[in-house]
């Protein structure tokens, strides 16, 4: 296939889902201002219970900053891949599966969309970082865009899949209920790993969502705090990261390319 092709179902797909979230003032009103909310009521309620040993000093404004941020990429991998279902229902799907592009360009179109919907409510948020305590020149953006990128792709492609494998809205939800949201909760985003807590902090090691969680806190601290990831290194946070990306790559090309 030529490649002028592959760009041209990549781009399509990528810029309808961006314009399908711009064009929508009731949405980006809701996508900049619930996270807002959600991190001052969960943190304002929280921060007089929350002490962590080891870490004196942090409130947890600041613990759960970074796990709002990454809830937004998820909140937007959800809500983004959804429309996969919506999309094969209503025919769009298939025009796009008879045009010249390969279905792994329309796989890789549809991640790229919809990580940067989760990618422009992110670093909205990230303005308000001061108010956490961190500062702009403190913060290793580096570090916080490649996690950033990574884990929305990530997410998005493991959303598609999901979605183009059980293509029911209801079912999807059920999914997203029992894994996707919990996943998030028990990733460190929330509150620390528990060693204590034999079964779920193995739980919360083998959630491949926590070292996202972890790569993005990394981003905010010159040292990280004792006790508030999962993994022992940056580099851990990386190989994980990568590994599940690759993975979550794999299997969306492969759910598509199987399908009729």
């Amino acid at each position: 296939m030529k490649l002028a092709d592959q760009w041209a179902t990549i781009s399509v797909l990528w810029g309808r889902d961006l314009s399908r979230f711009l064009r929508k003032p009731s949405r980006l009103i809701g996508a900049f201002l619930q996270p807002i909310i959600f991190w001052l009521m969960i943190g304002g309620g929280l921060t007089s219970t929350f002490k962590l040993s080891g870490a004196e000093g942090l409130n947890y404004e600041q613990y759960f900053f970074p796990g709002v941020v990454v809830m937004l990429v998820l909140f937007a991998a959800i809500f983004g891949t959804i429309t996969v279902i919506e999309d094969r229902h209503e025919g769009f799907l298939q025009s796009v599966l008879i045009a010249p592009g390969s279905r792994s360009a329309l796989v890789l179109g549809k991640a790229l969309g919809v990580s940067s919907v989760g990618l422009i409510q992110a670093v909205a948020f990230l303005a308000l970082a001061p108010l956490a305590g961190f500062g702009y020149m403190d913060i290793n953006w580096l570090n916080l865009v490649m996690f950033l990128i990574l884990g929305s792709v990530a997410l998005s492609t493991f959303g598609f899949a999901l979605a183009w494998w059980l293509d029911s809205s209801q079912a999807y939800h059920a999914i997203m209920s029992v894994i996707l949201i919990p996943g998030w909760i028990l990733s460190g985003a929330m509150f620390p790993i528990n060693p204590d807590q034999g079964a779920l902090s193995w739980i919360m090691k083998l959630n491949p969502m926590s070292y996202i969680v972890d790569g993005v806190r990394r981003s905010f601290y010159v040292e990280i705090p004792a006790g508030t990831t999962v993994s022992t290194s940056s580099l851990t946070d990386i190989i994980v990261v990568l590994a599940f990306t690759l993975f979550s790559l794999l299997w969306a090309n492969v759910i598509v390319n199987r399908s009729k």
